[in-house]
């Protein structure tokens, strides 16, 4: 995201920008509380977590380096519907909310780019919902593994069989089923609170129609995602 854009309105982030570790369980934003920070994902992953008022969860969108977490703020809101959980350790560029609102209207490019993400996050959530509603469980899961691979360096996933369960909203035997055909086939290793993904193509295939709508949006508005360039 800050690696594709124009020198001249990266500087003007520069100076308000400051690395920052983060880690698995960390909650980088908050249903209904005030946003305090934009979170720009250097590495890691981060989930968008819908939680109803009687507890019922699930996952609406994933974050890595290709974005930020804090999108309601390029909008002009200062509250999300949805937590941002950190679910992949890694470290984020950070800036505060008033540095962030001080800086936006100096810079059409940022500004631009930041509302073209916007567009991708709700081509992501709205892949999410088509999913839910209309495929197999088994695609659903390789949609989900295919999406975490695209966002990490390599090939280990930093998840459990709970989290998991939690993020398809599904109950947790459902997914282990699911996870134990994947590896019988070979398509998947695991070991202790990790996945390893073996046969990517594999996996492409059994997602089928719902991987891959939200991923062209974002090629066609910001750029290949193939090579995303630290700053």
């Amino acid at each position: 995201m800050l690696a594709g854009l124009p020198p001249s309105d990266f500087d003007l982030l520069r100076d308000q920008l400051a690395l920052k570790k983060i880690a698995v369980g960390d909650v980088l934003i908050q249903t209904d509380t005030p946003i305090t920070s934009l979170y720009f994902i250097e590495r890691g992953i981060v989930s968008l977590v819908a939680q109803a008022p009687d507890g019922e969860q699930a996952e609406v969108g994933l974050v890595g380096c290709e974005g930020l977490v804090g999108t309601p703020l390029l909008l002009g809101c200062d509250q999300a519907p949805f937590d941002g959980r950190v679910q992949n350790a890694g470290s984020a560029w950070v800036m505060s909310a008033p540095s962030f609102r001080e800086i936006l209207p100096r810079s059409s490019p940022l500004g631009e780019r930041l509302l073209r993400y916007v567009q991708t996050v709700t081509a992501q959530m709205a892949g999410t919902a088509l999913a839910n509603a209309r495929y197999t469980l088994a695609a659903r899961l390789a949609r989900w593994l295919l999406m975490c691979h695209d966002r990490v360096e390599g090939d280990d996933l930093s998840t459990t069989h709970r989290f998991l369960s939690l993020m398809l909203g599904v109950n947790r035997t459902g997914v282990s089923e699911a996870m134990a055909v994947l590896e019988r086939a070979g398509v998947i290793a695991t070991k202790r609170g990790a996945i390893i993904i073996k046969d990517r193509e594999h996996l492409i295939a059994q997602a089928g129609a719902c991987y891959g709508m939200p991923e062209a949006e974002y090629d066609r508005l910001l750029g290949s995602t193939k090579l995303i360039p630290t700053i």
